[in-house]
C-alpha cells in the first residue's frame, strides 16, 4: 500500500479533488439555502394579490381544480420554512376571493400553494425582477372570471380584465363621443387618482408615514367635496389599499368620460430640506426641471414596483403616447395654475409655476390632467403635516377651489 503522506504528487491530486467537491457542495447547499423571505396578501374589491419574496428567482407551475375552485402553484428549488407556513394566516375572513390557503412540502424539490377559493377566478401568475427594495417576487393575481364583473358594474375591474387581455381599447369609448357640455346637459366628471397603492407604498417618512396611506385620505376628503356639488361628480381610481397600473387608471378616466383627472402624491427627495407644494402637467417635449424628470421617473417606476405584466395593449401603445394633443396639455397648464395658486395659500410653493415632465399617468390624450404632488413626505415638518387631519382638508379644499375657478371659466367646455 502507497503512503499518501510520502508521495507529495498523489497528495496534491486527492487535495485537487478535495476542493472540487467542497466547491461543488458549496454550490448545492447555496442553492438549497434559497429560500422564501416574505409572503403578503393584498385583498380587495377588485382583486386579491399574493407576493412571495424570494432571495433568488422562483420557478413556479400553476393549474386550476374544482369542487371547490382552487389555484395550485408548484414552486420549485424552495424549501417549506416558517414564512411560508404563515401564509394561511394571512388570509383575511373579508377577502372577497380566497377562502384559506395552505401550503406544504410537496416533494424534496418544490412546496405547492393551494389557495381555496370562495368564487371561480381568472389567476393571473407571474415573476418580477428586484427593483428598488424588493427582491424577486412571485405574484398571483386572482380576478374574477371573465364574465362575472361587467363594465357597467365596476368599470375599473372590467378595466383590468382587459388589460391583463392585452386590449385596454376594447372598453374605451369612441374617440369622437360628446355627451354634451359638462355642467349643463350632464355634470362636470372628475376622476381622482390617489397615487400607487397595495404592493407599492409610494414615499416613506422617516416616521413611517407611507405617501399611500395620506393620498387615499386627501382625495376621499376631495371626494366628499366634490359630490356636495350639484353639477359635479368624482370617481376614484382606487378607494383602496390595491395596487393599480398606471396606464388602467387613465383608462378608467377615459372609460368614465373624466372632463379633469387629478392624481395627488406626497413628494420625497433624498434632501430632507427640500419642502413645498407642487403641481405638474404632462410634457411630450422633455421636462422643463431636472428636479421634474427625476419625479417622473420615480412615479413612473409604479408599475415596475407594483407588478405589471406586459400586455402589449395597442390603445396604449397607438394612443395615449401618440396622440397626446397640444390642447389639452394647454388645459392642463391653465388648470395647473389655479391650484397651485391656491395651494400656495395653505403651504411653502417648491416652485411658483406649473412644472412638466413626461407622467405616465397624465397621457390622458383628451383629458386635462394634473399631477399634485401636496407636500414632501421626505420633510420632516411636511410629513407631520401631511399626517393632519387639518392639512388633508386643507389640500382638499385648495384643489376644490382650483376646480371651481377653472369650471367657472369655462374649462370644461374648452375640453370636451
Amino acid at each position: 500500500m502507497t503512503d499518501d503522506n510520502h508521495n507529495p504528487g498523489r497528495r496534491r491530486l486527492l487535495q485537487t479533488v478535495a476542493a472540487s467537491w467542497m466547491l461543488s457542495v458549496s454550490k448545492v447547499g447555496f442553492a438549497a439555502s434559497s429560500q422564501v423571505i416574505a409572503v403578503r396578501i393584498w385583498p380587495s374589491s377588485t382583486y386579491t394579490r399574493i407576493t412571495l419574496e424570494s432571495s433568488t428567482p422562483l420557478k413556479y407551475k400553476q393549474f386550476l381544480l374544482s369542487d371547490p375552485p382552487r389555484v395550485v402553484v408548484d414552486i420549485e428549488g424552495v424549501h417549506l420554512n416558517s414564512v411560508l407556513k404563515g401564509l394561511g394566516e394571512k388570509v383575511q375572513q373579508s377577502d372577497p376571493y380566497i377562502r384559506q390557503a395552505r401550503v406544504g412540502q410537496f416533494d424534496s424539490k418544490t412546496v405547492r400553494m393551494v389557495l381555496e377559493l370562495k368564487r371561480a377566478i381568472n389567476p393571473h401568475v407571474f415573476t418580477l425582477k428586484p427593483v428598488a427594495e424588493f427582491h424577486n417576487r412571485l405574484v398571483v393575481d386572482l380576478y374574477p372570471e371573465d364574465g362575472a364583473v361587467s363594465a357597467e358594474d365596476d368599470p375599473l375591474l372590467a378595466l383590468l380584465e382587459d388589460y391583463n387581455r392585452g386590449d385596454v381599447a376594447r372598453t374605451l369609448p369612441p374617440e369622437t363621443a360628446k355627451d354634451g357640455q359638462a355642467g349643463r346637459s350632464r355634470p362636470l366628471v372628475i376622476m381622482l387618482d390617489p397615487g400607487h397603492g397595495g404592493e407599492d407604498p409610494g414615499a416613506i417618512g422617516k416616521y413611517k408615514t407611507r405617501e399611500k396611506d395620506v393620498v387615499l385620505q386627501i382625495a376621499r376628503r376631495l371626494q366628499k367635496l366634490i359630490t356636495r356639488e350639484p353639477n359635479m361628480k368624482a370617481h376614484m381610481t382606487r378607494n383602496e389599499d390595491v395596487f393599480i397600473p398606471l396606464k388602467v387608471r387613465v383608462a378608467k378616466a377615459r372609460k368614465l368620460r373624466a372632463d379633469l383627472f387629478i392624481s395627488i402624491h406626497a413628494d420625497a427627495f433624498t434632501n430632507r430640506a427640500a419642502k413645498g407644494s407642487s403641481v405638474f402637467a404632462l410634457s411630450t417635449k422633455g421636462a422643463t426641471s431636472s428636479a421634474a424628470r427625476f419625479l417622473a421617473q420615480t412615479q413612473n417606476e409604479s408599475d415596475l414596483i407594483g407588478g405589471v405584466s406586459k400586455s402589449g395593449d395597442r390603445y396604449l401603445d397607438h394612443t395615449m403616447f401618440d396622440l397626446v394633443q397640444t390642447a389639452t396639455i394647454g388645459d392642463s397648464l391653465k388648470f395647473g395654475k389655479e391650484v397651485l395658486t391656491r395651494m400656495g395659500k395653505i403651504n411653502h410653493l417648491h416652485k411658483n409655476k406649473v412644472d412638466q415632465a413626461g407622467f405616465a399617468v397624465l397621457k390622458a390624450p383628451d383629458i386635462p390632467s394634473i399631477l399634485v404632488e401636496t407636500a414632501f413626505i421626505s420633510n420632516i415638518n411636511e410629513e407631520k403635516k401631511l399626517r393632519t387631519a387639518h392639512f388633508q382638508q386643507q389640500v382638499a379644499e385648495s384643489i376644490m377651489a382650483g376646480i371651481k375657478v377653472w369650471f367657472s371659466e369655462g374649462g370644461a367646455a374648452r375640453a370636451k
